[in-house]
C-alpha cells in the first residue's frame, strides 16, 4: 500500500444516497468508511465489534436504551460492542466510521439496509 492523503469534500461528493457506507481506507483490519445518513437507522447491536462515529458534518443522534447521544461536527461517539443503539439523522449527517472489517452496518439484524458489500472510494 502506497502512503497516500484523502480529501474528504472530495469523496463525500462522489456519492449521494444515504445509510451505504463507502470504504475509503483500511489499516490493521479496519476499515475507515465515509456514509451520508438522513432519517432513522433500525436498531440493531455489533456482538463482537465496537464503532466509532466521528460526525464531519451534521449533528447525529444516536438512540440508546437509556439515553440519546447527539453528537456534533468534530466530536465522535464509540458504541462498545453488544449495546442496542438506533443512529437517527432529522438533517443530512457526513460521518467518518472506524470498525473492524468484519462489522456488518446492521450487525445482528439483517434487512433491506444491510450492505454486505461496500464500495470503495
Amino acid at each position: 500500500m502506497e502512503p497516500r492523503k484523502v480529501n474528504l469534500a472530495e469523496k463525500f461528493s462522489a456519492f449521494e444516497d444515504y445509510w451505504n457506507p463507502r470504504i475509503a481506507g483500511a489499516l490493521n483490519g479496519q476499515y475507515i468508511k465515509l456514509a451520508k445518513l438522513k432519517g432513522d437507522f433500525v436498531w440493531h447491536q455489533h456482538e463482537n465489534e465496537d464503532e466509532l462515529f466521528l460526525v464531519i458534518e451534521g449533528t447525529l443522534y444516536i438512540e440508546l436504551a437509556d439515553k440519546t447521544l447527539e453528537v456534533n461536527p468534530g466530536e465522535f461517539a464509540i458504541i462498545p460492542r453488544g449495546v442496542l443503539h438506533r443512529p437517527r439523522a432529522p438533517e443530512e449527517v457526513k460521518v467518518l466510521l472506524f470498525e473492524p472489517q468484519s462489522t456488518l452496518n446492521t450487525g445482528n439484524l439483517e434487512n433491506e439496509l444491510t450492505r454486505r458489500k461496500l464500495d470503495s472510494i
